[in-house]
Formats: C-alpha cells, structure tokens, sequence
C-alpha cells in the first residue's frame, strides 16, 4: 500500500486501482451499464435483454460476454437458452455501486430539467 492520506488511511495499491479501474471502465458503456441494470432486476435472455435495451442481438450477446469474463455476469443454459443473471455473491459491491448511482441519477432526472445532467 502507498503512504497515508491526512486522514490516516493507507491508499491503495496499484494494483487495487487498476481493478477498480477496469471495472469502472467496463460500466463506461451505456450499454453495458443498461445490461447490469435491467439483470439487477431480474434474469433475462439475451433476445429479452435485447428488447429491452434496444440493442441488436449479436452486439448485445458481445457485452454480455464482456460482462461475464469481468465477473459481473454469469449464466445458466435453460433447455436452449442461455439465462443471464449478476453476479451479486461475486461482485456485490459493484453491483450496488451501479444500484446506487443510476438510481440516484434517476431521481435526478426526475425532477430535473432536460440536460441538467450532463457533466455529471
């Protein structure tokens, strides 16, 4: 770990900032971000996410392979069909990270004016 920040707590490691990172960079897609969040609330197939992310399938089964190789995803097969959950057991707290921020900037939105937003 790095030297001690005035608070008193030791900063992270490289290491440790670069997962961070890459899971970050990960969930800089507005997609990816949208896949996360409609499996939150439920399991899905990826023609089910599709629709309801309106996203090709064949670009929408990319990022849910991105998302799998990540941890944040996983699946099941179901006689023919793949069913996509998260991974809340593995990625708790990047989940809720995602939980807490989109739906903060839900409410946001809400009752803000359209574009008040951006730059966020």
């Amino acid at each position: 770990m790095a030297t001690a920040s005035a608070t008193g707590c030791q900063d992270p490691s490289a290491e440790v900032l670069a997962a961070a990172a890459a899971a970050f960079g990960l969930l800089a897609s507005p997609a990816r971000l949208h896949l996360v969040w409609a499996l939150m609330q439920g399991e899905s197939d990826v023609t089910g996410l599709a629709e309801r992310v309106g996203g090709a399938l064949p670009a929408v089964s990319q990022h849910l392979t991105k998302l799998k190789l990540a941890g944040l995803v996983r699946s099941r097969r179901e006689g023919r069909r793949q069913v996509y959950y998260v991974d809340t057991a593995g990625q708790a707290e990047v989940v809720e990270v995602v939980r807490l921020l989109v739906g903060r900037l839900s409410e946001r939105a809400a009752s803000a004016p359209a574009g008040l937003l951006r730059g966020l």
